[in-house]
């Protein structure tokens, strides 16, 4: 029993480090991945319970952040399918977005807004890579595809964006 209690608070002091050192930029993506930031709270909310009931088999296959992306991630994707979650307006303004989430060359969010619009498998993969800075395998891991999907569904979502965003940034080519 007191070994229980020793595994128990070892557990809660390492969920309270990863909140400290995660929970900005979970707050972040998931904010963007789901357009409505009271919503976004109560993902990272359910994302941390859900890695601490399931630290003990955490195995260290991907880091830490990539794990709890991966969870955060699915967690969003549980409320994008909720029926309650459709019927919500999901209109984001820059004004809503935790703090740092714009790009401060681009403070009027034209590139998050238009990434918002893409289809979710596209939108998670531009998140990940540009505004959380995960590699290509790492995003991999957090998604549970496969390296070529990522880099297809990277290609395909740049395209989509720079098509919508052609003629808003300054092309020096």
């Amino acid at each position: 029993n007191a070994m229980q209690d020793g595994e128990r608070a070892d557990r809660q002091l390492r969920l309270e480090r990863m909140m400290r050192e995660y929970g900005t930029s979970l707050l972040r993506m998931c904010t963007l991945q789901l357009g409505d930031p009271s919503l976004a709270e109560d993902a990272v909310q359910d994302a941390f319970v859900k890695a601490y009931r399931q630290m003990s088999g955490f195995r260290g296959q991907s880091s830490e952040r990539t794990w709890l992306m991966s969870i955060a991630i699915n967690t969003c994707r549980d409320y994008l399918r909720s029926s309650w979650h459709r019927r919500v307006d999901g209109s984001l303004t820059p004004d809503d977005l935790p703090e740092r989430a714009c790009e401060p060359e681009n403070p009027d969010c034209t590139v998050l807004t238009e990434v918002r619009k893409l289809k979710p498998r596209y939108r998670e993969v531009i998140l990940l890579r540009y505004y959380q800075d995960l590699k290509l395998g790492e995003i991999a891991k957090a998604l549970g595809i496969s390296l070529s999907s990522v880099k297809y569904r990277l290609k395909s979502a740049e395209k989509q964006l720079r098509k919508r965003l052609e003629g808003w940034y300054f092309d020096e080519e």
